[in-house]
């Protein structure tokens, strides 16, 4: 199994980065459930218009979860995510790619999931290996945009119970 490599201690984090922030109308043990099983991701996981499917999904540290992700103009996107750390339910840090060893935008993601009374507050770090690895992703996939439409259907689905 290949480990992405992102050094947390580079400096310039920040130019590396990607953080949404989002409050959910949900208990957090609810939103942990959503976020970390297949038979809800199916519901909720990617932008706006697409689907996935998953090919195989194991939550455990340096278990892998991959996915098919498939786009409103018939693209597929292979991906896959290594878990790296599973504080239930607290936080989840795993690393993302295309499954290709060194291709661009791969990245790790660290998201804390916070009780905030009845609600639950989550931030999403992503943490890429370079400033142009992220400007490569945001510029070619949108995703800021894209990680902001996937967490409003995720809403959506939390909405749903």
């Amino acid at each position: 199994m290949r480990e992405i490599g992102v050094d947390q201690n580079v400096d310039n984090i920040e130019d590396r980065q990607i953080v949404l922030n989002r409050s959910f109308n949900a208990p957090r043990d609810l939103v942990w459930e959503v976020w970390t099983k297949p038979e809800h991701l199916v519901h909720w996981w990617g932008p706006t218009g697409f689907h996935i499917t998953v090919q195989e999904y194991e939550l455990r540290t340096g278990g892998v979860w991959r996915f098919v992700m498939h786009g409103p103009g018939g693209v597929d996107f292979p991906n896959q995510i290594v878990f790296r750390e599973i504080v239930r339910p607290e936080r989840l840090v795993y690393a993302s790619s295309d499954g290709e060893e060194d291709s661009l935008g791969q990245f790790q993601t660290t998201v804390t999931f916070e009780e905030v009374g009845d609600t639950t507050a989550i931030t999403m770090q992503m943490l890429f290996k370079s400033a142009e690895e992220r400007n490569y992703v945001v510029k070619t996939y949108g995703a800021i945009e894209g990680g902001n439409q996937t967490l409003d259907r995720l809403a959506a689905h939390l909405a749903s119970f």
